[in-house]
């Protein structure tokens, strides 16, 4: 039943997806974590919610302009339910919106498999990713990534290398502007500070710590499967799945550095994860083996939240 739904690329795939995150954010909002907002308060989660129902769209794109998977919608099924098993992610407001920035920052970087317009597509990615460190400075870590890709497709052109230095100062003279209009020069010196957040009591919560452990596990055995069978695949959805691999390493990276009480960038790892998941659900043969995969996705995240909003 939820591959005959979701198999297929029917616009109703997305306004079930976002229709269930909508309402989703409030429960998590108001019933798990109790959270009272004032009226202006109210009106900026809106935006934040409205940022996170684009981010999905966004995913789609990416996964379908690039061909990365099949024609389905699986990619924005997982990246939803990713958001139920650690709904956490849905109160940090920075988390959102450096997600935000770097899915852009991913959709640049994928496209570069064409090879044309190389430059603009490394500047782009480059300044989405400065954008996101604005809200998670160890985010300035995913410039790895974009060094990588150049190195994978373009490597002897000298002024690919120099072109995220250029979209360094784009964004140092756009912030600044900024932050002289709201007299808060103070900022870059306060937000790049590249500290270890590391909070003993959030790791030794059995309830976070246990499901951090499962879904790393599951993402290194997921990693596996998925290389040994794309063996067959194209060189060119090989190369893309290493880059988003690469930006999965790096959200992981970043969890680890700085997750704390109040900060989740673990949402970071769900576009990487939702397109391997999806991957490895369309490597499967059998109708029946997919339908099972698929139920288990979807009932784990809804057992597991509802264990922690009722335990």
């Amino acid at each position: 039943m939820i591959a005959s739904i979701f198999g297929k690329t029917k616009p109703v795939n997305h306004i079930i997806v976002v229709t269930f995150l909508f309402l989703f954010y409030w429960l998590v909002h108001f019933f798990l974590f109790k959270k009272v907002y004032a009226a202006e308060e109210i009106l900026w989660q809106t935006v934040i919610l409205g940022i996170l129902l684009f981010s999905v769209l966004i995913v789609d794109f990416i996964v379908k302009r690039n061909k990365i998977t099949l024609a389905n919608s699986y990619a924005i099924l997982f990246f939803g339910l990713l958001m139920v098993l650690f709904p956490e992610t849905l109160t940090d407001n920075h988390a959102i919106l450096c997600n935000f920035f770097v899915l852009l920052a991913i959709r640049r970087l994928v496209s570069m498999r064409s090879l044309k317009n190389i430059k603009i597509k490394v500047f782009d990615a480059s300044l989405w990713i400065l954008f996101a460190s604005l809200f998670y400075d160890w985010a300035i870590l995913y410039l790895i990534v974009v060094y990588i890709t150049i190195y994978i497709y373009d490597p002897k052109n000298l002024k690919n290398w120099l072109v995220p230095f250029a979209a360094f100062c784009a964004v140092l003279l756009l912030s600044s502007g900024y932050l002289v209009l709201t007299d808060n020069l103070e900022f870059f010196r306060s937000h790049y500070k590249f500290s270890i957040l590391f909070v003993p009591e959030y790791y030794l919560n059995w309830v976070s710590s246990t499901k951090s452990i499962i879904y790393v596990l599951g993402l290194f055995v997921l990693n596996i499967l998925t290389f040994i069978q794309l063996g067959n695949a194209g060189v060119g959805k090989i190369v893309t799945t290493r880059i988003i691999v690469f930006f999965l390493i790096i959200g992981l990276v970043i969890d680890v550095l700085v997750n704390s009480n109040g900060q989740y960038p673990i949402i970071l790892t769900f576009f990487p994860t939702a397109v391997l998941m999806t991957n490895y659900i369309e490597l499967l043969k059998r109708e029946k083996f997919r339908e099972i995969a698929l139920i288990f996705s979807v009932t784990i995240p809804f057992i597991v939240f509802l264990s922690t909003m009722f335990l």
